[in-house]
């Protein structure tokens, strides 16, 4: 998602190393915003990408492993997935941000996370900040929380208070249910950035022209 508002994502697209590279394609060359399946695919081999097996053979014989039960269950900060969300802002303050992920391991046939879903997995207004999410998509669907992190910035608060306001209404729709990692990171207009999550464990990195900085997140729960 660009500084301008452009966006584009694609899902349940097999047969591609670098999905994020296809994303940028569909918002500079389409006038669509999303591609999913035999759809994204083919737009990509058009656009020049190779078709490239992605299965490894660690991977296959994980799987194997797995289905002796099938039992899915994610395990905090080892959920079987590996998102990766970047939120960038230049020289002129134009922000611009962008979200991959491989997707849980071992889900349903059809199943979409947050990550490809504008306002959920990543949101920028380029007038207030941004912000992009990790963990549970369902959970960062259901509150639409990177918009809703993005508008709690609008309102005023700073990127780290907004990022805890976005965990604690997760939390607050679910009580009883408190066995699975969301975090979120969030930057504003003045390169002013903030990170919060469910459970200890998460981290985000900044850079700038003094380097990289790891970031451990505080999160709701301490232990």
């Amino acid at each position: 998602m660009d500084k301008d508002g452009n966006c584009g994502a694609v899902l349940a697209m097999q047969n591609i190393a670098n999905p994020i590279s296809v994303a940028r394609k569909v918002m500079e060359e389409t006038p669509h915003v999303m591609l999913a399946g035999k759809g994204a695919e083919q737009f990509a081999y058009e656009q020049g990408f190779e078709k490239t097996n992605l299965l490894t053979e660690e991977s296959k014989q994980a799987w194997e492993e797995w289905k002796k039960t099938s039992k899915y269950k994610p395990i905090i900060n080892i959920e079987n997935h590996d998102t990766i969300g970047m939120l960038a802002i230049d020289a002129d303050g134009e922000i611009a941000g962008a979200c991959t992920t491989s997707g849980m391991a071992y889900k349903m046939a059809g199943r979409v996370g947050d990550s490809p879903i504008i306002g959920a997995g990543l949101f920028v207004d380029n007038e207030v900040g941004g912000a992009t999410a990790t963990g549970v998509g369902e959970e960062v669907v259901r509150t639409v929380g990177s918009f809703l992190i993005v508008e709690l910035m609008r309102q005023g608060k700073l990127p780290q208070e907004a990022c805890e306001e976005g965990v604690k209404r997760i939390i607050a729709k679910n009580k009883d249910k408190q066995d699975f990692q969301i975090g979120f990171i969030a930057i504003n207009k003045k390169g002013e950035t903030g990170g919060y999550c469910i459970h200890p464990g998460f981290t985000y990195r900044t850079y700038t022209k003094e380097g990289h900085v790891n970031n451990p997140s505080d999160s709701y729960l301490k232990s």
